[in-house]
């Protein structure tokens, strides 16, 4: 069994209309949830190693998490040019490749990629949307994250959270 925990990147800004979509911003909001997210999260794990898209606004979701989830660091962070898609194909190909033996991967990256992976392995229909900030936990019947591409519909969506489910003062989640 391995598991597999997706995060969409914190609401990014658009403020800016020079910059290009990779070097865009978090908004206020953004920079509020990814915090309050990573409060959370602290509740449930212990800190994870993240493999995160290189664009300006998954790096600064993972700064704000750092700074709600005690112990999350620089080292936590592993920045994969790969990750910076919006196309599930690509993600189940990263996903394929990974020859670590590790039984769980967690990665920060966009949508419309993890709404659909997550649809993907889980089976259509089971999420019609993963908010920004928004962070799910899927279980999938694997021995090895190669055999990713052949488990469609058959893993299981074990939790979600999303910032607005977050009581506003105290980052905490539900179950």
């Amino acid at each position: 069994m391995k598991n597999l925990y997706l995060l969409r990147h914190a609401k990014s800004s658009w403020s800016d209309s020079s910059l290009a979509d990779i070097d865009r911003p978090l908004n206020k909001r953004g920079r509020r949830d990814s915090p309050r997210m990573g409060a959370a999260l602290a509740q449930r794990f212990s800190p994870l190693c993240f493999h995160v898209s290189p664009a300006r606004r998954a790096l600064l979701t993972f700064d704000g998490l750092c700074q709600g989830w005690t112990g999350l660091g620089d080292p936590h962070c592993c920045v994969d040019e790969a990750l910076y898609t919006f196309d599930t194909d690509d993600l189940l190909e990263w996903l394929a490749s990974r020859d670590e033996p590790a039984d769980r991967i967690a990665l920060i990256g966009h949508n419309p990629a993890l709404t659909d992976l997550v649809n993907f392995l889980v089976g259509d229909d089971t999420l019609s949307n993963v908010p920004t900030a928004g962070w799910v936990e899927l279980s999938l019947p694997l021995d090895s994250w190669s055999g990713v591409t052949a488990i469609e519909g058959e893993a299981s969506l074990d939790f979600t959270l999303f910032p607005r489910e977050l009581p506003s003062d105290t980052g905490a989640g539900k179950a």
